[in-house]
Parts: C-alpha cells; structure tokens; sequence
C-alpha cells in the first residue's frame, strides 16, 4: 500500500502522541530482516516491542494490542515480561515467513478509517483481520553506511551481513586482525545494551593491558632484506620502483628511499607477506624472526612513506 501516516517505526513509538489514544495497535515484527537479503535476527525488536506494549497497557489499558511475529525471542529474564504481556491482554500471533501480514486501508464496523491488517494464525490455522488505528514496524537493524569506509581506513574485515567482524569469537572477541582497533556495541552485530556495556568493558580491559606497560614488544617476525645472505648479484635493482608492493600493503608500510628502492618500515610490518606476493620480480622481501629491533634501512630524513593511491608523502 506504500508509505501511511498510520505506520510508524518502533523507533518512533515513544515519540507519536497518537499512541495513548489509539485503541487497537498492531506491531509487526521482522521487518526487513530473516529473509534472503538479511538473514539475520536483529535481535532488540522482539523485547523493544514487549516494552512498548506494556508501557501503553499501563497508560491506556482499555487498548487492544496486537504483536504479530515469527519467532518471539526475548532473551534471558526479559522472558518475564513477554508473560507479563500475556497475563495483561497482548495478543500474540505468530505468522509463516511465506504468508507475511498484509495491510490494505479499510473502514471500522462503526465506520472510521483504520488499516486493515490480514494475516494468518499458525496457532489457529485462521485467516485473521485486524484493525488497526496505528501500526508500529519492527524494522531490521542495519549496519551504517559508513561501515565499509571506515573499514578500509583502518585495515578491518566485515561480516557478511556488514557489520564489524572480530579476529576470533572465543579467543580475540572484541579485537580486529589489525593490532591495535578494538570494537564492542551494535557496529559489531545487533545486541542489547547490557551485551554492548558487557563488551565495552572487555575492550576497555584489552585496551587497558596495553596501556599500563611502559613499552610495547611487536612480533619479531618482520620482512627486510638479509644483508648477511646477500650475495651482490644484483637481483635487488630489478624494483621497477612500479609501487604494486606498496599499493597492496595493508599497513601501508612500503618506505621509499630518494633512489626510488622500496624497503619496508618494521614498525609497520604486520608480516602478511601480501608485499612479497604482490612484487612481480619476486625480489622484494625475505622473511626474517628476529626478537631484537631491526634499525631503519633508511635514515629518516631520506624516506617517505607510499600511500596506497600512488601518491608519495
């Protein structure tokens, strides 16, 4: 039927006046999300709108409120207030993926304008027709659109479903692969908010280790060049100085002396390799463990660093 002055978001629930006075109220649950473009529970919704239910039931407790859902998810002791709903008068209704509610305009038995909202009781096995002075959507929490900027400005990796994906579920939960960018909150994946001051507090923790020590060892796996292997055949002078190295470093940390030859920052170095795969003479990099610093190939003031967009700093 298109966009209606009579369907709100559930964000806005709190927000809409007309709320208090309705008398029938119908939430629609899953919208946008569990299906083949997000398939993903949201996770909130279902609580959010137990929440918003009783609230009104307490302003107003002569409104008929209806919840139509797929699978009511109220997580942990939030179990209890989806009784409480129950035991105050929400009606619970639970529909099939493959025959969503439908909601066409309408007139009311006593002739007001409502929504009419269809939908198909499992529990029954009915086809049933509400109406509806206001209907509240519960719609799919999606990740931002800056995400995917600001992964790429950080090195980070993205789910699936876009949003935010930790090293490791069990062993780096609120850690990147990239050392040093941490995350917790909905920019992970869609949580409440006890899981996200939960999480907040692990990363702060992490974060915390790193800042009480007065110095920090990074891995002594680097890539540099061995001197003590060399063998003076030149094979080095074959860099085209053709930047493809520097480009596809992640870290961004290809240093390029005034000679144009390309040498590698350690500091920077994550020891991907991505450098030594990327050099099409293959003569860029070796790969050497080594647990004492390595000094800079390259005195400071005769190096800059290669950015990825082929501009030199």
């Amino acid at each position: 039927m298109g966009p209606a002055p009579n369907v709100v978001n559930s964000l806005t629930t709190k927000e809409d006046e007309r709320l208090i006075n309705a008398e029938n109220l119908v939430m629609i649950q899953c919208v946008g999300c569990r299906n083949e473009d997000r398939n993903y529970c949201s996770r909130i919704c279902c609580s959010e709108s137990i929440k918003n239910a009783l609230k009104l039931k307490e302003l107003n407790p002569e409104m008929d409120i209806y919840i139509l859902f797929r699978d009511m998810r109220t997580y942990g002791f939030k179990e209890d207030y989806y009784r409480e709903a129950a035991g105050k008068g929400v009606r619970f209704i639970r529909y099939a993926p493959d025959e969503p509610p439908q909601v066409e305009s309408g007139e009311s038995d006593e002739g007001r304008p409502v929504l009419k909202v269809t939908v198909t009781d499992l529990i029954l096995g009915k086809r049933l027709e509400l109406d509806a002075d206001l209907i509240t959507l519960a719609a799919a929490v999606i990740p931002s659109s800056a995400t995917k900027e600001v992964a790429e400005l950080f090195k980070v990796t993205l789910s699936p479903d876009g949003f935010f994906k930790e090293a490791h579920v069990k062993l780096r939960p609120v850690e990147f692969g990239t050392d040093g960018v941490y995350l917790c909150g909905l920019a992970h994946y869609p949580k409440l908010i006890p899981e996200t001051i939960n999480q907040a507090y692990g990363a702060a923790g992490r974060i915390l280790t790193l800042l009480s020590r007065d110095t920090v060892i990074a891995s002594g796996s680097v890539c540099e060049v061995d001197v003590k292997k060399c063998m003076g055949c030149g094979a080095c002078e074959k860099c085209r100085a053709c930047m493809t190295c520097a480009r596809r470093c992640p870290a961004e940390a290809i240093i390029s002396a005034k000679n144009q030859i390309h040498v590698i920052d350690q500091e920077k170095c994550i020891k991907c390799g991505t450098c030594f795969e990327a050099c099409p003479t293959k003569f860029g990099a070796v790969t050497k463990i080594s647990g004492e610093p390595v000094p800079s190939p390259v005195p400071e003031g005769e190096r800059t660093i290669v950015r990825k967009k082929k501009e030199v700093i």
